[in-house]
């Protein structure tokens, strides 16, 4: 369970800042916001990694598999938007049969699926080759780091969440 919930707070590492900028805006600039964020999400992990592993090959090593998993959280992220997109253009469809509707959701839930999948592994690389301590420390420091951008969420353990 604890590897779950490591894995959920890399990806609302990101997520989160990005969350914010949610929603569909049209705007051809929104999307330099998001690269602005994962840049300072990298520079975050980055020092992170620097406080919890002491050896600079494999803090470099581990920091460049954060950096990958920086890149798909944000591609995730942008394809999810193209998915949005494409549904609030078939709903403005009057003609849009349920099929249309149900085909993108799959598309786009198989697209989550791949990414989060995607994800998983490399978190299970960056486990490797970090030592149980390290891990812990990384870990430790994502929660830390998780807890800012949990505006009045409820930090109790073990709910099902909202």
């Amino acid at each position: 369970m604890n590897g779950a919930k490591v894995w959920l707070a890399l990806s609302l590492l990101v997520w989160l800042p990005l969350a914010g900028c949610g929603g569909y805006h049209g705007t051809a600039g929104h999307g330099r916001g998001m690269d602005t964020m994962g840049e300072k999400a990298q520079q975050e992990m980055d020092a992170l990694v620097d406080q919890s592993v002491q050896d600079q090959d494999k803090a470099k090593r581990a920091k460049a598999v954060v950096g990958t998993m920086i890149q798909e959280i944000k591609q995730s992220y942008q394809e999810q938007r193209r998915f949005h997109q494409k549904l609030y253009e078939a709903n403005a469809n009057y003609e849009a049969a349920p099929e249309e509707f149900t085909k993108i959701l799959d598309e786009a839930n198989n697209s989550r699926m791949r990414s989060a999948m995607n994800i998983l592994g490399l978190r299970f690389t960056l486990k490797a080759m970090l030592t149980a301590s390290e891990w812990k420390a990384l870990s430790e420091g994502m929660s830390r780091y998780q807890n800012r951008y949990r505006h009045g969420a409820d930090h109790t353990e073990g709910k099902g969440g909202s």
